[in-house]
């Protein structure tokens, strides 16, 4: 299945949480791009984050972003 925009939105958005400080969130603003936040939106109602407009990740979240990251590092 290849990706479509939504999840790429979804997966780029993943990828700017900083991993090494679990204290590092992350705030989407509202005059953000219209498609960040609704990935944001998506990625709460999915449980991968704490906030519609971003928070911090959950569990399953982290767990997301670390494999989202070590494809990209893979992909390199």
């Amino acid at each position: 299945m290849p990706f479509d925009t939504k999840l790429s939105d979804e997966v780029n958005l993943l990828l700017r949480f900083n991993l090494k400080n679990e204290q590092d969130g992350i705030k989407i603003h509202h005059d953000a791009n219209p498609s960040i936040i609704a990935a944001a939106k998506r990625l709460h109602d999915k449980g991968l984050i704490s906030q519609h407009d971003g928070g911090y990740l959950t569990d399953l979240g982290r767990k997301a972003a670390e494999h989202a990251q070590d494809l990209v590092t893979i992909l390199r």
